[in-house]
């Protein structure tokens, strides 16, 4: 069964090319669902969003520590849209699925290559929900595309575009893959940094 595609979950710390895409996906009626500062972005290309405070009814957290960690965002992501037993999880507590996810992480090797870092912006630095939402939308691939990067953002709208808005699940492997290799790098990145931090 194709899925449409008809909600969008974007959370970017680079936001180079991330009009193109919101006005190319809006072009094809998904709604969109943000986070801060990705969500007053949105706001200025004129498109509509809604913040993920409304979603999860809990506002951002802990300095910004807890946004997206939450069952409404994360049952959107996961539930599997071949099982009956999924879908009708979700009806029951009025969670909606998500199809797309946008998410790009914080520059932990760029802040920790600063000359003067401290200890302390390394560790702030850390993204915890960015790859538990990547993850999340990875495992799911069939029915969800997880873009990670924004050079997959023309290839993603080219393919949305000649399908009418439906995922394509092979398609969806690729951008899994590369999930996976993105965020084995980012870990092994923290793991080596903590290991000079150790005395």
């Amino acid at each position: 069964m194709a899925v449409r595609a008809r909600r969008a979950l974007i959370s970017t710390y680079d936001r180079s090319g991330l009009e193109d895409l919101v006005r190319a996906l809006a072009a094809l009626g998904i709604d969109f669902i943000s986070t801060g500062g990705t969500a007053k972005a949105i706001r200025q290309f004129g498109v509509a969003v809604t913040d993920v405070a409304e979603v999860t009814g809990f506002p951002e957290m802990l300095d910004g520590r807890v946004k997206t960690l939450h069952p409404c965002i994360h049952g959107g992501l996961l539930a599997r849209r071949d099982r009956p037993e999924h879908l009708a999880t979700l009806q029951e507590h009025q969670i909606s699925p998500i199809d797309i996810v946008c998410v790009n992480l914080y520059p932990f090797e760029q802040t920790i290559a600063k000359p003067g870092c401290t200890f302390e912006d390394a560790v702030e630095n850390i993204d915890i929900g960015g790859p538990a939402m990547l993850r999340s939308a990875a495992k799911n691939h069939e029915s969800v595309y997880v873009l990670s990067s924004p050079s997959q953002y023309p290839e993603a709208i080219t393919r949305l575009n000649a399908d009418q808005g439906h995922i394509d699940p092979a398609f969806g492997r690729r951008l899994a893959l590369e999930v996976y290799r993105l965020t084995s790098h980012y870990d092994g990145a923290i793991a080596a940094y903590l290991a000079t931090q150790i005395e």
